[in-house]
């Protein structure tokens, strides 16, 4: 029982993980400009990604019998909060959405690694956290690349 309790812990953090990655890039959209369309629909990709790693987490969970968290992650809000001051003083450009966006691409490799250093996980949980995380980096390493292809 108090495996599968932890277990569900871990999947929730991961939940609200997503939730904080969904809500700054809604954010995130909302500051582009005109001109970037591209980063618009890239950000939309990868707001529905997180829905889908939400989905997949929330019915690992629901399997342990135990209840799904909604919400953000405290993280989350203050770094959201961050996020508009410092929008303040550096505008919303194309550079400086790009940087936002990894700093809350690397808080969410950050969650995925420490959930898999957890080492009662199991097999079939932590198979579905490794493939999400994987697939994260990729995502990371796309706002990465694009956020210093910016002059």
């Amino acid at each position: 029982m108090k495996t599968t309790t932890a277990t569900a812990e871990i999947l929730n953090d991961l939940v609200l993980i997503n939730n904080d990655r969904i809500e700054g890039y809604e954010k995130a959209r909302k500051e582009l400009k005109d001109e970037d369309a591209d980063l618009r629909s890239l950000f939309l990709s990868m707001i529905d990604e997180s829905h889908k790693y939400k989905m997949a987490l929330a019915q690992e969970i629901e399997v342990l019998g135990e209840e799904v968290e909604s919400g953000t992650t405290n993280s989350g809000k203050i770094y959201r909060g961050w996020m508009d001051v410092k929008a303040l003083f550096t505008g919303h450009d194309r550079k400086t959405v790009l940087n936002n966006c990894e700093f809350g691409e690397d808080a969410a490799q950050n969650a995925y690694k420490m959930a898999l250093e957890e080492e009662d996980l199991p097999a079939n949980i932590r198979d579905l956290v490794s493939e999400q995380k994987a697939a994260l980096r990729v995502s990371h390493d796309e706002i990465k690349r694009l956020r210093d292809s910016q002059v």
